[in-house]
């Protein structure tokens, strides 16, 4: 297992500044995910990390051993670092079976023909590959040519791994498949995982933490995939990760009220401030009547196991999802134009400017 530590790390291309002051500390045997847009710096990041590029300043540590560090030109080799890297493209050699694909790492190790067979067949039944050792990668599905790739990061026992986008190739099914069986993997060895992605789904699946990038390549929250989702530290975040809906609110002669209409909300704690609150479609709880905002359901989407509904509140358009199952026995079938009654389960409170808190 290995701790990373990232200070003060600066990375740019000519003019453009991809990273600036960054640092980051990942802890001993956890899998720790970087999640971002397009263009973030968060590969580049994990291509310091894996030595294929120097900071521009900055020192990166892996546990107490300083990798990289400019100023004292310290540029530890990536094969001198004790890391595995899967890459989004497989880079399997189309030409090598599945057994010369994962051994080619120990070619370099003068290991004896026994310690190879050994450790390469260790790895195969350990990425569920047993049987197809004398495969060419043609012959194997995309997850299978995976699970090649992951097999040749691990032979050779690294303490760290180094995962970009690697499951960007694989239809959904796979990709469902594949993010729980990295997890697994990462808990049968106890290694520390670093995972790029831009996809929310797998990293809130297989992360025990990670970091949000925005697009200025800055951290804007750091922590458990709970606290990111449930307790999204400002706007960036919360829209980052998933479905949100957002309802302006108006502090006007001591009164909120909502989007650019004349309800009011009466609710104790809220601020004495303008603002908005986020909400996801989980946090919508849909009636026909009863106490509630007033509202108006302006398309119904009948989606099989659920019906998605986009709500309009005094000018607001929210999305929310429904079981059918649950709409049915509840009387929650609207048509569209039909009006309804609009609470909430939770919700989350944004300042114009400052840091949000629960409402």
């Amino acid at each position: 297992m290995a701790t990373i530590t990232f200070e003060n790390i600066s990375k740019a291309y000519g003019t453009n500044q991809v990273l600036q002051n960054l640092s980051l500390v990942v802890e001993d045997g956890e899998c720790f995910t970087l999640l971002g847009p397009s263009g973030c710096g968060k590969t580049v990041l994990l291509r310091l990390l894996a030595g294929f590029e120097v900071p521009d300043s900055g020192r990166i540590l892996i546990d107490d051993t300083v990798v990289a560090d400019p100023a004292k030109h310290i540029d530890i080799q990536p094969d001198q670092r004790g890391l595995g890297v899967v890459f989004q493209d497989y880079a399997v050699w189309p030409h090598m079976t599945v057994f010369e694909n994962i051994a080619y790492p120990l070619k370099f190790k003068k290991l004896d023909r026994e310690t190879v067979r050994s450790q390469v067949m260790n790895v195969v039944d350990l990425v569920n590959l047993t049987g197809l050792e004398q495969r060419l990668p043609s012959q194997l599905s995309g997850g299978q040519q995976q699970r090649v790739a992951l097999a040749r990061a691990l032979v050779a026992k690294p303490t760290l791994m180094l995962l970009d986008e690697p499951l960007n190739n694989l239809d959904a099914n796979l990709r469902e498949e594949m993010r729980f069986e990295i997890k697994e993997l990462q808990k049968k060895l106890g290694i520390t995982i670093m995972y790029v992605t831009h996809d929310q789904e797998i990293a809130l699946a297989i992360s025990d933490r990670l970091a949000i990038m925005n697009v200025d390549g800055a951290i804007q929250q750091i922590g458990t995939p709970w606290e990111i989702y449930e307790k999204s530290a400002n706007e960036t975040v919360f829209k980052f990760m998933g479905l949100a809906n957002f309802i302006p609110i108006r502090y006007e002669q001591g009164q909120h009220l909502v989007g650019n209409g004349s309800q009011l909300l009466e609710w104790q704690t809220l601020p004495q401030a303008s603002g908005k609150f986020g909400c996801r479609p989980s946090d919508i709880i849909l009636a026909k009547q009863g106490n509630g905002l007033r509202g108006k359901i302006v398309r119904a989407s009948f989606l099989g196991a659920i019906m998605d509904y986009m709500i309009e509140i005094d000018g607001i358009t929210l999305r929310t999802e429904v079981s059918t199952n649950k709409a049915l026995q509840n009387n929650l079938m609207f048509a569209e134009s039909e009006d309804c009654v609009v609470n909430f389960s939770d919700l989350l409170w944004f300042p114009e400017s400052a840091n949000s808190a629960r409402g």
